[in-house]
Formats: structure tokens, C-alpha cells, sequence
């Protein structure tokens, strides 16, 4: 046997190039970019700081910082204090107004704690908000006004006379005040009447330790600042001494002797606007893929890239099928191709587009003298076990075509 070598013929390739990957992938990117922006964006405006109402650092409609900036600008020095014992040093300080929003917010041990304090000389507390625990530790003689059902009693805020002889009152005249009504005590002052309540008490003691008591801070924040006489009245009432000390506790850590919260885990602080913007990143991710997912149509039969010669790809199909030990597959496609090449020989018809097994193998016994079952057995039995086995299956399947075509 003589042996031809052949020049190889030069491979293509069938990859993509990169113009091709940059055409298929830049709207991706694009909107991976695009997702990307708006996550900064979002973070960026979740990271601005949020504060309480009635904060003195705050700019919003319901901070206080105006009244805060006019104050400082008449000379007064105010700060803030955030825990108890920095505001019970501030309640010991003589000349000084302490401002302290919501009282109830503190527990009853924090509030006697602080009552304890023996407040400096010549000093203001205001209480904002106040409710009947916190009177009946700071103010016993004061009580909140309730109607005949013993539902503590409320009103809008609206512009109302003082009708007191409180000066920082007489100086204001007319001015907002709502919120929590109160009954003062026989030696407290009321202003600003309302249903049967005052929004507004002050009480004094002998030692010139005020107390005042308002039944709402609207009067003090920046968008009602300017209406009415409230500029007049908060600056009255907030800077009647040299300093001022505004609270602003953390209410959501635990009270002295609480225990403790647990251990806060990583996700306690991702912030919340990501939660959301990993939902709408799921959301986007189902939607590429459902629309990616309907443009995937009917099998479309296109020409090779390149002419592949029979052979080779043989070779390669027998590789697969040797890689996947799928000896059975390829047993059964060398023996339909045999059926097939066979039963025209033989004369027998195909239907459906295979010979009946009983004519074929007749057929087949007759004309090489064989036994059909054997015939049968090697057309149409089992599969071989081991690559060996496939070899000489293989081998009898020729044998058996050979015998035919020649008998």
C-alpha cells in the first residue's frame, strides 16, 4: 500500500474576532455603566444627613437652626449635648438655658435622674412636647388638660394673643402656638389660651430656676420662624441667659441599665436604598434575559465557514463519542447506517425511514448463508461493553456488508 501525504490545508478560524465581541458586548456595557451611575447617585443622595425636628444643625423646613444662627448673632453661645450626663452638667450650670424636645422619649429612671439634678441659679428649662410623665417629675404642679373622657387635649397651631403677663409674651404679642394643652399650678403662668388650656407655662421657683413648658415647637422651626411675633417669642424664650444648651440624644440606643442590642451583623449596615437597588437590579437581569431570550428562533441551516473534508469530521464525531465512552450511541448509529445501506441492496423497502428488521435480516441470512438470529443479534442487539468489543463489532459489521454486496 502506498501512502499520499497531502499539504494540510490551512485552518480558519472560527472565533470572534475583537470588533466582533466590542459589537455584541457594548450595550451591555453601556448599561452596566448606566446601573453602575445610578448606584453612586443613589448612594450619594441616601449619605445625606437626616435630623430629627427641631434639630438646631438643621436647614429643613422643620429644623431649628434659623432661631440657633439669630441667637448666636446676639452673642450667645449655644452647643448641643448628647448624653445624660453631659445634660445634667448643663442643668447644674447657673445662667444657662437647656432646651430638652420630647422628654418622653426618655425612660421614667432617666427622667428622676435628671430631676435630681440640683439645677444652677438664674437658670431656664423648656420642655417641648412634654407629656404627664415628665411633668410629674419636673413640673408636679402642672397637668396636661384633658376633656371630660380623660383624652388629653390638642389644638393647631394658629395665631393667638398671649393674654399673660409673661414679658417674653407681652414682647411677641400675637403669635403660633398649638400642640399639648396644660392646666398651671396656683402659682404658674398660662399663655396664649386655647380651649380651656394654655400651649404655653411657665413655672418658677425660689431659688429663679424657670421651667417652661410648650405644647409644640412649630413656633421655632425655620419655615414658621418668620410668621407672626414666633421669632420674637423663641428668641425670648431661648435667649434669656448667656448660653444655651440644646439635647439631641440618640434615642434609639438603649437606657443606662438596658441591655445591650445585639451584635450588629454586615448587613445591619448596607444602607437601605441598596436593598432596593439590588431588587431592581434582579428585576433588569430577569428582563435581558427574557429579551434575549425571544430573539432565540427556528434552527436556521447556514454554510460551513470553511469546507471540512468527510473525513475529519468523522474523526472528530468518533472522538466525541470516545471522550463520552458512548459506545452504545456510536454502535447504534454504525448500524442504522448499515440497515440503511443494505435494505436497497436487498430489495427491501424502507418505511418511515427504516427497513423492517425481520424481512432485512431474511434477507440478509439468504443471501450470505448466515443464521438470522446471528444476523439479527449483530443488526440489532445490544451494545458492545468495552472499546474492544466496539473494534470487533465494527470489523463483523463490514465483514457482514462485504459478504453482501459480494456475495
Amino acid at each position: 500500500m502506498t501512502l499520499t501525504a497531502t499539504r494540510p490545508e490551512p485552518a480558519t478560524s472560527i472565533s470572534p474576532t475583537r470588533r466582533q465581541l466590542w459589537l455584541r458586548s457594548r450595550w451591555f456595557l453601556l448599561f452596566a455603566v448606566l446601573l453602575l451611575l445610578v448606584g453612586l447617585l443613589v448612594a450619594g443622595l441616601g449619605g445625606s444627613p437626616q435630623y430629627p425636628p427641631l434639630d438646631p444643625r438643621s436647614p429643613d423646613r422643620d429644623g431649628a437652626r434659623a432661631v440657633v444662627h439669630l441667637l448666636e448673632n446676639q452673642g450667645l453661645t449655644t452647643r448641643t449635648v448628647d448624653t445624660e450626663e453631659a445634660l445634667a452638667a448643663a442643668l447644674a450650670e447657673p445662667g444657662s438655658t437647656v432646651v430638652l424636645p420630647e422628654p418622653d422619649l426618655l425612660s421614667l429612671t432617666q427622667l428622676r435622674r435628671l430631676a435630681q439634678v440640683r439645677r444652677g441659679s438664674d437658670s431656664r428649662l423648656v420642655l417641648i412636647s412634654p407629656e404627664a410623665p415628665s411633668l410629674s417629675v419636673f413640673a408636679p404642679g402642672i397637668t396636661v388638660a384633658t376633656t371630660p373622657g380623660g383624652i388629653p387635649k390638642s389644638a393647631g397651631s394658629t395665631g393667638v394673643p398671649a393674654e399673660c403677663r409673661l414679658p417674653e409674651a407681652v414682647l411677641a404679642g400675637h403669635a403660633e402656638l398649638g400642640g399639648l394643652l396644660y392646666q398651671p399650678g396656683a402659682d404658674d403662668t398660662g399663655c396664649y389660651p386655647r380651649s380651656g388650656g394654655y400651649p404655653l407655662v411657665r413655672h418658677t421657683d425660689p431659688g429663679f430656676r424657670e421651667l417652661v413648658v410648650l405644647g409644640s415647637g412649630r413656633l421655632l422651626s425655620n419655615e414658621r420662624l418668620a410668621e407672626d411675633g414666633n421669632a420674637a417669642l423663641g428668641l425670648g424664650l431661648l435667649g434669656s441667659h448667656r448660653q444655651l444648651v440644646w439635647y439631641l440624644p440618640d434615642y434609639t440606643a438603649p437606657a443606662s441599665g438596658a441591655p445591650a442590642r445585639a451584635q450588629r451583623t454586615l448587613t445591619d449596615y448596607i444602607p437601605e436604598g441598596w436593598s432596593w437597588a439590588g431588587l431592581q437590579l434582579a428585576l433588569a437581569a430577569m428582563l435581558a434575559a427574557f429579551w434575549r431570550g425571544r430573539r432565540l428562533g427556528p434552527v436556521v441551516t447556514e454554510n460551513l465557514p470553511a469546507v471540512v473534508r468527510a473525513s475529519e469530521t468523522t474523526e472528530g464525531r468518533a472522538r466525541l463519542y470516545q471522550r463520552a465512552r458512548a459506545r452504545g450511541r456510536a454502535a447504534d448509529a454504525l448500524r442504522q447506517a448499515t440497515r440503511h445501506r443494505l435494505a436497497p441492496v436487498l430489495g427491501v423497502p424502507l418505511t418511515a425511514g427504516e427497513a423492517d428488521p425481520v424481512a432485512l435480516c431474511a434477507a440478509v441470512a439468504d443471501r450470505c448463508g448466515h443464521n438470522a438470529a446471528e444476523v439479527h443479534e449483530l443488526l440489532y442487539g445490544t451494545p458492545p461493553t468495552d472499546d474492544a468489543a466496539l473494534v470487533r463489532f465494527i470489523d463483523a459489521l463490514d465483514a457482514l456488508e462485504r459478504q453482501v454486496r459480494q456475495p
